[in-house]
């Protein structure tokens, strides 16, 4: 039989004919979206030939903190007078053009490039990448190499150059690393770049070691739970088709590090079979909640949240917490953290004239008045110039900007933004803008799950894919029942019977009384998903018309920002209108 020759496009790019850029960053921290780059260096590499190096050190546009200075050897003196990001990125951009992308971590390094890329009007890279890290994991054994640290690997594998932290010595020492690791794949028959994507991206022993596991699981929507051998919980998932999702994480597709990793300890796959996507959701989030699985990132610790508390005494005033209490106090939350709180509170004391001072005041015990008293921001009650009625009509308005009227909050700090922008104090504007924006969307928030919490009970469907309706049982903003009405039942018949076998539910204190945050959050998204019907609600169902609501859309479109403490946008230091 006469060989035939394959065409170039069937045998792939050769790795000797693949030109590599290889670079490193160093910056002032780990977050691409807050955090700036202070050096990048990179070396061009093809068939085992160095073709030219870039390195240069970038004007972060503000200090370096002192542990990166400590870490890296960059001072601020040293980038001084370095160019700023957007003289260099152009350079950098046209160095790697056509070239295969290669870091150490690289979505670290990507991540950077993207963020810089997306501030200056550039593109993204479109370059194929090739992390070192996840090749060292396939490539190299525990025993090989403990840890897949570039020190390490340089060290193992023979590097000419040792690693400092300095981004032009970590290229050269990735270089190497790149060089030995592309040898050692050539043993399992890795000659060209798609095969080397491809190997990086295939199964590990384990994953398809483990592939039994899911034999037995159903092709129904419900949630899995991966177990050790001992039966801890490693990981909880959920899906509408368990069968397929279980039999994704022992194929190529799934590269996520550590779940490879989980599947190398778990031993066995606990299915629990759900009625609707929404009962199995609401299961997964209580199950990682109770058994906080150490490979799941998200909702592990729904009890972890903070609360911003108008205290039950004499002379109230705003407290962050960690922890509801049935005591007649107002809430305001849940706060994902500290700061966000405090921000919120902030945004109320500008506009309510509440003490801030810890010390309990009672009608026959006071203290002497403070500075805030002196400059008009506090009534002083400590010292007896503030009558308990006087101070209590205050709180009133407190009470209420937390549960139902946000328009004295919103009109006291959009005063203070006016004027901070009019004396062009732009940075002191944003800040107040940060504080508000905190207080809008979490009160926001909170009155959509309060609204829907203090139902004693409602009943809701929708078109089920298969025919029939899904039907649900909500009480105090928890989950009692799920079902699915066949196609011809009786509707008022089956309500009946789902109801009467649903989850006892008590009342309780605060927004979200007898569920998570979360949960009563994705209850309210499947409610106001396409094709839901109510059925039947206990209770008046409504928000306030001067809530939250209204500003939080207006603020949404003017400042998109999800985290007040997270990275600004454009759009920052110009007032909220």
């Amino acid at each position: 039989m006469e060989a035939v020759q394959g065409r170039l496009d069937e045998l792939g790019t050769p790795l000797s004919e693949t030109t590599f850029v290889v670079f490193d960053l160093e910056t002032t921290g780990g977050s691409a979206a807050e955090n700036a780059i202070t050096e990048i260096g990179a070396v061009k590499i093809r068939g085992g030939e160095v073709l030219g190096e870039f390195a240069t050190l970038v004007d972060p546009g503000g200090p370096i903190p002192p542990f990166i200075t400590v870490l890296t050897g960059i001072t601020d003196a040293m980038v001084m007078a370095a160019p700023r990001i957007e003289s260099v990125l152009p350079s950098f951009l046209e160095f790697a053009y056509g070239s295969v992308l290669v870091a150490h971590n690289a979505s670290f390094d990507m991540g950077f490039v993207k963020a810089a890329c997306a501030a200056h009007g550039y593109p993204p890279p479109a370059n194929p990448v090739v992390d070192t890290v996840d090749l060292a994991r396939r490539a190299l054994t525990r025993d090989e190499a403990p840890n897949c640290k570039l020190a390490t690997l340089a060290r193992v594998l023979g590097s000419r150059t040792e690693p400092s932290h300095r981004a032009l010595a970590d290229a050269r020492a990735t270089v190497d690393v790149l060089h030995a690791l592309i040898e050692r794949v050539g043993s399992f028959g890795v000659h060209t770049l798609e095969e080397l994507k491809g190997f990086v991206r295939a199964p590990t022993p384990e994953q398809q070691r483990k592939r039994h596991l899911a034999d037995a699981v159903p092709g129904e929507p419900g949630v899995y739970v991966f177990e050790d051998g001992d039966g801890h919980v490693l990981y909880v998932g959920k899906s509408t088709s368990l069968r397929t999702r279980v039999r994704s994480y022992f194929t190529a597709s799934e590269t996520r590090t550590r779940i490879r990793e989980m599947i190398g300890i778990a031993e066995r796959v606990r299915t629990i079979v759900c009625a609707t996507p929404l009962e199995a959701e609401v299961r997964e989030l209580r199950l990682i909640a109770e058994n906080k699985p150490r490979y799941n990132r998200r909702s592990r610790f729904p009890e972890k949240v903070v609360w911003l508390k108008l205290t039950a005494e004499v002379f109230p005033r705003l407290s962050v917490v960690r922890e509801l209490k049935d005591d007649g106090a107002a809430y305001l939350g849940p706060f994902s953290s500290a700061r966000n709180a405090e921000y919120a509170r902030d945004a109320l004391h500008e506009s309510v004239p509440l003490r801030r001072c810890t010390d309990r005041i009672t009608l026959r015990k006071g203290r002497a008045a403070c500075v805030l008293f002196e400059i008009g921001r506090c009534g002083a009650p400590c010292e007896g110039r503030q009558s308990a009625e006087e101070y209590a009509s205050h709180v009133k308005v407190a009470r209420e900007a937390m549960e139902s009227d946000v328009r004295p909050v919103e009109r006291a700090v959009q005063a203070r933004i006016d004027l901070l922008s009019a004396e062009l104090r732009y940075e002191e504007a944003a800040e107040d803008r940060d504080r508000l924006a905190s207080y809008v969307r979490t009160a926001a928030r909170m009155q959509r799950l309060a609204a829907l919490s203090g139902l004693t009970e409602l009943v809701a469907a929708r078109p089920a894919f298969a025919g029939g309706w899904e039907l649900h049982v909500i009480r105090y903003g928890r989950l009692a029942a799920s079902g699915v009405m066949p196609r011809g039942a009786h509707p008022a018949l089956y309500v009946e019977a789902l109801t009467a076998t649903a989850e006892t539910v008590p009342p309780g204190a605060g927004p979200t009384p007898r569920a998570s945050a979360e949960e009563t959050d994705v209850i309210l998204r499947w409610l106001v998903s396409p094709g839901v019907r109510l059925v039947q609600v206990d209770g008046t169902w409504s928000e306030p018309a001067h809530g939250a609501g209204r500003l939080k859309a207006r603020l949404d479109a003017a400042y998109p920002r999800a985290d007040p403490g997270g990275p600004r946008t454009p759009r920052e230091g110009r007032p909220l209108r």
